[in-house]
């Protein structure tokens, strides 16, 4: 049976007992780290005999080349016409809706500026699409079309010319929906790798992989320390940690709706959290209920179970207001307000991966089609951090045009500067073009 842990803010050990729940070490094990090292200084070292001898041993997948692993424009486009329609249209229309959002983005903060002083200098920004990118996504547990569109529909939305996907298919079955969804979505290139020997190829480039210039995509704790140890070489989006729900309630959604919204996470893995916070002990109670009368009724119900035993939390607050500043120190990574005002409470939520609004808005639609990207900070990392965007697929370059009369100006200043820091040659350079009396 399902017991999330129940808790209130009146409890003297709500402190302790809060912290202790929320609790994930985002350390990796030693030994993994020690086996991703290996595995990427190999990588680096014998480039395709090394991936291909590690996507044997460690997917069952026996090739004699590297030709072998990737999938042709053709077999993309041929499993998108092999979809039942049902699927095609459910795939066209949430890239769809993921593209005009992410062109609304781009519009918005992704454009290039520039301005001039009274004196004529021009100063301004030149923002420049990433020349190639590499997409990773997950192939072991499930399979998932939906994380393969939010990450390369906002990178073709910015400009980038190569867009490289990588996908682990244990013992060489492929997901037709995967590659549909990289036909639909642009991907430029697609191989059938995956683990930390994906991640290093995408970094180093071996002989058929090209090397990318950022990786971005969730995977494994092997995924996330490779990534974390090619971040240098290359860009990447985030370190990935387990997948968070936070319900903020009123009591006024149906109790079963939250119950299935918090069940939402809970079925991606043990270790994902699902959370709720309500100033109604009875309306906790209903949902209490509600978890235990649905989930004999799904599919996932060992891992939902083992999850919520382990780090689910149904939290009695004072007030809708503590609430909101929880929330706020949780910084979730999903952030449900299941209330009949939920603008009201809205003005009180400062860190959220992704915010959905009203009872209608579960969270599911965000990770499928409402538009926004699903690739979204974890574990409290909402603090300092962003959702995947547009703007994780640009690069910014400062622009200057200082003109004769500004530099008379400027380079007193400069020179000034310089020669408090000691650097002559900075101060003279600047001193050279000011005009001799």
């Amino acid at each position: 049976m399902a017991k999330p842990l129940r808790l209130s803010t009146t409890s003297p050990t709500f402190e302790a007992d809060f912290k202790a729940r929320l609790h994930w070490s985002a350390d990796t094990d030693a030994a993994i780290e020690q086996r991703v090292a290996d595995i990427l200084a190999d990588v680096q070292k014998r480039g395709d005999a090394a991936v291909l001898e590690y996507t044997e041993r460690f997917d069952g997948l026996k090739v004699d080349s590297m030709a072998a692993l990737e999938l042709t424009q053709t077999e993309l486009k041929a499993a998108f016409d092999g979809l039942p329609a049902e699927q095609r249209d459910a795939l066209q229309a949430a890239a769809a809706r993921v593209r005009s959002y992410h062109e609304a983005q781009k519009k918005a903060s992704g454009e290039s500026w520039t301005y001039r002083d009274a004196d004529g200098t021009l100063l301004g920004q030149k923002v420049t699409p990433l020349d190639r990118v590499g997409i990773y996504v997950p192939g072991g547990k499930a399979a998932y079309p939906s994380s393969v569109l939010m990450n390369a529909i906002p990178a073709h939305v910015a400009g980038v010319e190569e867009i490289i996907m990588v996908v682990p298919t244990p013992k060489g079955e492929k997901n037709p929906l995967v590659l549909a969804a990289a036909y639909v979505a642009g991907v430029s290139r697609a191989f059938t790798i995956g683990g930390a020997q994906a991640v290093a190829a995408l970094a180093y480039g071996t002989a058929t992989v090209p090397a990318v210039d950022k990786i971005t995509g969730p995977g494994n704790a092997y995924v996330a320390a490779a990534k974390r140890r090619v971040f240098g070489t290359v860009g990447i989006d985030m370190i990935a940690g387990p997948s968070e729900i936070l319900v903020l309630a009123d009591g006024s959604t149906p109790a079963d709706w939250v119950a299935m919204d918090l069940f939402s996470q809970a079925e991606h893995d043990e270790l994902a959290q699902s959370v709720l916070l309500c100033p109604d002990a009875a309306y906790i109670d209903l949902v209490q209920a509600e978890i235990e009368r649905l989930l004999p009724q799904m599919p996932r119900k060992d891992i939902i179970e083992k999850s919520l035993n382990g780090r689910g939390v149904l939290i009695h607050t004072r007030s809708m207001e503590e609430a909101c500043a929880i929330s706020n120190r949780i910084a979730p990574e999903h952030l449900e307000v299941s209330s009949n005002e939920p603008h009201k409470w809205e003005p009180l939520l400062k860190h959220a991966g992704a915010i959905f609004l009203g009872a209608f808005t579960s969270e599911s639609l965000g990770d499928y089609c409402a538009g926004p990207n699903h690739v979204l900070p974890t574990s409290g990392t909402a603090r300092f951090s962003s959702p995947l965007g547009v703007y994780d697929f640009q690069k910014r370059s400062s622009l200057i045009e200082v003109s004769e009369q500004g530099a008379q100006t400027l380079g007193k200043i400069a020179a000034v500067l310089a020669y408090g820091e000691g650097l002559q040659a900075h101060a003279m350079a600047a001193e050279f073009r000011l005009k001799k009396d």
